[in-house]
């Protein structure tokens, strides 16, 4: 994929203004793990037939390791050229196709809480491995920071997006949530409209907090101008995070999200 084809569908992501600000080789490259990203995830969110998704990533599989062995196909020769010139790990590829696997396997539905946190790793901590080496982190913060980050993100969404996942059959809130607050039910139309769901997402909203006090006190002590992407990112997230718990999780449920004022004033307040 081109520089302009992976600028072009990254242009979709809540992650774009943030991926704007870094220099031309580091925007490139991070438009191209995007964009990666983005093919495996949609894949992942195919609602057909699981065969030929699990077909389609293991081509990425295949792809990837033909990257690595010096002989990428033509059209991921950007995605080859970020790999090279930010020393990007194999392993965090292939375990981002991992954790898109676990979604084409079997939709996950109220996973204990260790079957969550490897899916966050896989999806969310590897992506965030990829990213911190292009910003040029140190290698022990950058890894600190990618763990944080990545499962304090990946623990939003979840939150934001439980009617769009129940919508494909699929419950990401951790079993012992959901059991504390009362629910036994794994079937996501009856959690929805459990009167106690607020109550089984406090767990959750709770480690994802932690997640971001951790990820700030990681960045405070990191050189600015390398952490002013993931600034942003978790800015903004904080924010959704913030406004899910304002709203509350009864239904009904109304979608959350930030104005692009909002988004703008985030981006300003981290370049000056």
């Amino acid at each position: 994929m081109n520089a302009s084809q992976a600028d072009q569908r990254a242009s979709g992501s809540s992650f774009y203004r943030g991926m704007r600000i870094l220099p031309p080789p580091q925007r490139e490259a991070m438009f191209e793990i995007y964009s990666f990203c983005r093919a495996v995830d949609d894949i992942a969110d195919d609602l057909g037939p699981r065969d030929p998704r699990r077909g389609q990533l293991q081509a990425w599989r295949a792809d990837i390791d033909a990257i690595y062995a010096g002989s990428p196909p033509a059209a991921l020769a950007g995605l080859a050229q970020a790999v090279k010139a930010f020393a990007l790990k194999r392993d965090d590829f292939l375990a981002v196709i991992d954790g898109m696997e676990m979604d084409v396997d079997a939709d996950i539905r109220a996973p204990d809480w260790p079957t969550l946190e490897l899916y966050c790793d896989r999806v969310a901590c590897a992506v965030g491995r990829l990213s911190v080496r292009v910003f040029g982190m140190e290698e022990l913060a950058g890894l600190a920071l990618a763990r944080e980050l990545g499962n304090a993100l990946q623990l939003t969404n979840i939150l934001r997006d439980v009617d769009e996942d129940a919508a494909m059959g699929r419950l990401y809130l951790p079993r012992e949530a959901l059991r504390d607050a009362g629910i036994i039910s794994a079937d996501p139309a009856s959690v929805l409209a459990n009167p106690m769901l607020g109550e089984a997402c406090k767990a959750v909203v709770s480690r994802a907090r932690e997640h971001f006090r951790q990820a700030d006190a990681i960045m405070a002590k990191s050189p600015r101008r390398v952490v002013r992407a993931p600034r942003i990112m978790g800015e903004a997230y904080h924010g959704i995070l913030d406004k899910l718990v304002a709203r509350g999780f009864a239904p009904p449920r109304e979608p959350v999200r930030h104005s692009r004022v909002k988004l703008l004033f985030i981006l300003l307040r981290n370049l000056v």
